[in-house]
């Protein structure tokens, strides 16, 4: 039985100004739709989510145009099986739509102790350090992946 979980951020920079510019309009309609299956799939665990039931508000680079998502799972293949398998694939496809290159990593996973929710901050941070020094066991990307740590015996 694992101990670790995996966890996630994503973030994207929007063709849009912000997020209620028209050219978003469609992302924006089918998010609730996306962020409920997320939850309804096998494996999901926690997503960060503010009052509106996204994570649309959250502003950690104080750019309008750039949207988070930061989520746990019991595995990466659950993660992926969501991402790739279900109708949130259609998004990924269709992703140049409504979202600009970014240039540099937009993805980060990292395992956690079961039960961990990470803070906005941890995440962020965990981005910006995949970003700075390239994949390794602390961080990584879905191209990059490591295995969950061993886990230490503790007498």
């Amino acid at each position: 039985m694992s101990k670790y979980q995996i966890a996630e951020i994503n973030i994207a920079k929007m063709k849009g100004v912000d997020i209620n510019d028209p050219i978003m309009k469609e992302f924006v309609d089918n998010l609730d739709t996306v962020n409920t299956l997320a939850e309804q799939s096998d494996g999901f665990v926690w997503r960060l989510k503010d009052d509106s039931y996204n994570a649309t508000s959250l502003n950690p680079y104080n750019d309008e145009q750039i949207i988070i998502n930061v989520s746990v799972w019991k595995s990466i293949e659950s993660l992926e099986n969501y991402m790739y398998k279900t109708f949130h694939s259609e998004f990924l496809r269709r992703r140049k739509e409504w979202f600009l290159k970014f240039g540099k990593a937009s993805t980060a996973m990292w395992w956690v102790p079961e039960g961990h929710i990470p803070t906005l901050d941890e995440a962020v941070e965990k981005l910006d350090y995949l970003q700075q020094n390239g994949p390794s066991q602390l961080v990584f990307d879905l191209r990059n992946k490591f295995s969950e740590p061993e886990l230490e015996n503790k007498l």
